[in-house]
């Protein structure tokens, strides 16, 4: 139930990425309007057709869910309950990306904001509410209250409570349907501000008015026509792919937005340093492994997503098959869009190492983690890249790519060590020391990995201070060595592993190049 209410949302906000922005680049959205379907049938229908699928692959588990209730354990409520506010909550992640697509011209783009918007609604607002109720000291009742209602994962988390131990819940009123009518009365609002959007901008093409998309592509042509008359035309030195890659600004053509959006996150984060600081929270490696988690989060998604529309991208603008008839070699064509989406990805990694390196220098973290962590973050970086660019070469759509890349990590990640898992506890009769197998794997997920870190460089603070670090058992590996020196040689041993798989990616990526390309 946990895995389809989260994934249903991941694939939700994917699939709806391009539900607009395809008709408005293509000039399809004011041919709509010249028939008789109106805004509200056009954004419905793209909504609609989309979730459809989500709809059928949640049927398709429940004869499973029915058969672990007929074996007993599992009563009807949770099962009803997880299946409506998996469907409420995905039809929110939908309409809020259907609403970026129709903003956004680029899927990727459409789909990291969507992700950090809903992320500050479901994760940053609750947070943020709960420390001004901590610091003006307000009564807990009422924010306990509004989001246990509202908010669908603590409503989930509740009732997942409540199914394993029910008389630890057994203080608590909540209803899943409120939190239900919630999501879909936000989905309403949003759908009804798309809907008047794309009959404005479906009415501007209908009439032969510049739309969204033509006017800042008209803006750009005439900034290169008067560049070219008065001669600024940069020349290309070096490898073109890579020029051009390089070139490619880093916060895009909105930088006044970014920027700002980028001080408001800034001014976020020192407000929530500032209350834990209050809090005397800075010795607790709690602290440490939340910010550092969420940190690494974010770089993976942008890591993610970015990668996975490099050639895609070029593939739907139909200039991939220029590029492939230019005297460029595959290699050369890999190489340039191998750095040029490292590049976009790295200020992503900034927030991780900053907190890092900012900690480490006030005494709070060992130096040693700047190290590992950099490690870390070195290899987590060339191997979703890697993997971005072969998805990209092997699909023709951005969408069907960047889905493949969060499945990817899911499978090896999450679904792997849960098989693993599942053949341990049947197996562990049998073979007494089968457990080291998935302890060996975990190992190998990153998130693990930075866990191990933070919790050997934090949890001797005090020691460290005073000069005294215990290099020899301050690493707590599932499977793994103790001391600082096996946890650097266990780190690198993890990354040159990480780095072969890569090399593979990139080489079969390369082999995709001139395959089916039309």
């Amino acid at each position: 139930v946990w895995f389809q209410f989260i994934m249903c949302q991941l694939v939700a906000i994917v699939m709806l990425s391009t539900s607009i922005s395809d008709e408005i680049y293509h000039k399809t959205l004011g041919v709509l309007m010249t028939t008789p379907i109106n805004s509200f049938q056009i954004v419905a229908g793209k909504l609609l057709s989309k979730l459809l699928q989500l709809v059928i692959l949640i049927a398709i588990s429940l004869p499973l869910l029915a058969i672990v209730r007929i074996f007993g354990g599992v009563p009807w409520d949770f099962l009803v309950c997880g299946i409506c506010l998996t469907l409420s909550t995905a039809i929110f992640f939908g309409s809020v990306s259907l609403f970026f697509s129709i903003c956004c011209r680029r899927a990727y783009v459409t789909i990291l904001v969507s992700f950090l918007v809903l992320g500050a609604i479901f994760g940053l607002v609750p947070l943020l509410t709960a420390m001004l109720y901590d610091a003006f000291r307000w009564s807990e009742h009422t924010y306990m209250n509004f989001f246990a209602h509202s908010h669908p994962y603590f409503q989930m988390i509740f009732n997942t409570g409540k199914l394993l131990e029910p008389r630890a819940t057994g203080m608590f009123n909540i209803h899943w349907l409120f939190s239900c009518g919630v999501m879909l009365g936000l989905s309403t609002v949003i759908l009804g501000l798309s809907i008047a959007l794309v009959r404005r901008i479906a009415l501007r093409q209908a009439t032969g008015q510049a739309g969204l998309f033509e006017v800042r592509r008209r803006t750009f042509r005439e900034k290169s026509n008067a560049a070219a008359r008065a001669g600024t035309i940069r020349k290309v030195r070096g490898k073109p792919v890579l020029w051009k890659e390089l070139k490619m600004p880093l916060l895009g053509k909105r930088k006044k937005t970014v920027i700002a959006i980028l001080i408001l996150t800034l001014l976020v984060l020192f407000f929530t340093y500032a209350f834990f600081a209050d809090e005397n929270a800075f010795d607790d490696e709690e602290f440490h492994m939340l910010y550092t988690i969420i940190f690494m989060s974010l770089g993976m998604l942008f890591t993610i997503v970015i990668p996975a529309t490099v050639i895609t991208s070029e593939k739907e603008s139909q200039s991939w098959h220029l590029l492939l008839t230019t005297t460029q070699s595959d290699w050369q064509i890999l190489f340039g869009k191998f750095a040029g989406a490292v590049r976009r990805c790295l200020p992503a990694w900034i927030f991780l190492m900053g907190h890092i390196i900012i900690f480490s220098s006030f005494g709070f973290i060992h130096p040693l983690a700047i190290f590992l962590t950099a490690i870390l973050v070195f290899w987590v970086i060339v191997f979703h890249t890697s993997t971005g660019i072969y998805f990209s070469s092997r699909f023709k759509h951005t969408t069907t790519a960047v889905i493949m890349n969060f499945v990817l990590p899911a499978i090896l990640w999450g679904l792997i060590p849960f098989v693993i898992g599942i053949f341990t506890e049947i197996f562990r009769f049998r073979f007494i020391r089968s457990n080291d197998t998935l302890e060996y794997y975990i190992d190998v997920i990153p998130f693990i990995q930075n866990i191990v870190v933070i919790e050997g460089t934090t949890n001797t603070t005090y020691m460290y201070s005073r000069g005294n670090y215990n290099y020899n058992d301050s690493f707590h590996w599932p499977q793994g060595p103790s001391d600082a020196l096996g946890t650097i040689e266990w780190m690198i041993f993890f990354m040159l592993l990480y780095l072969f798989i890569s090399f593979i990616f990139l080489w079969r990526a390369k082999c995709n190049f001139r395959k089916k390309i039309f």
